[in-house]
C-alpha cells in the first residue's frame, strides 16, 4: 500500500493530490454496496472480521496508487448461497467505476479475495417461548 499521496493533477494554481486512504474508502464503500457482501475482512494475518458495521470503511482494502493509475485488492466475506464468481465480478465493476468516476485515475486491476462465508443464524422462536411461560 502506498502511503504517499499521488500527484494527480497540476493546475495553474497548484497541484491536486489524492491520498491512498481516500481511494481505500471509495473502494470499501463500492464493495459493501454489492448485494451478497456480508462484510470486509482484514485478511488472514489480522484474523479480525467486521460484518457490515461500516466503522472502518477502508478495512480489508489495499491500494497502490501511481501518477495516473491505481490497483486495488479487496478482502471480503460473502453471504452463504451467493454465486461467488458473479459477486466478485460485480465488485470489480463497481469498484473500478466508482474510483474512476470520483478520482479520474485509471484502475488497472481490482482483485477480489474471498476470506469467509457468512451463515445467517436460524431464527429462534423466542417470542413464542415467552408467551407460553407468562400467562
Amino acid at each position: 500500500m502506498s502511503t504517499i499521496a499521488a500527484e494527480y493533477e497540476r493546475t495553474d494554481i497548484g497541484t491536486i493530490q489524492i491520498a491512498p486512504e481516500v481511494i481505500e474508502v471509495i473502494a470499501g464503500l463500492a464493495t459493501v454496496e454489492v448485494d451478497g457482501v456480508a462484510g470486509m475482512s482484514g485478511g488472514f494475518a489480522g484474523g479480525i472480521v467486521e460484518l457490515l458495521g461500516r466503522k472502518n470503511l477502508s478495512k480489508g482494502v489495499k491500494v497502490e496508487v501511481g501518477q495516473r493509475e491505481a490497483a486495488v485488492d479487496v478482502n471480503i466475506i460473502v453471504e452463504y448461497g451467493i454465486r461467488i464468481p458473479e459477486i466478485a465480478s460485480e465488485i470489480q465493476l463497481n469498484v473500478k467505476r466508482s474510483i474512476e468516476m470520483m478520482t479520474g485515475l485509471h484502475v488497472v486491476e481490482v482483485n477480489v479475495h474471498i476470506h469467509d462465508v457468512h451463515f445467517k443464524a436460524p431464527d429462534k422462536p423466542e417470542e413464542e417461548e415467552i408467551q407460553h411461560r407468562v400467562k
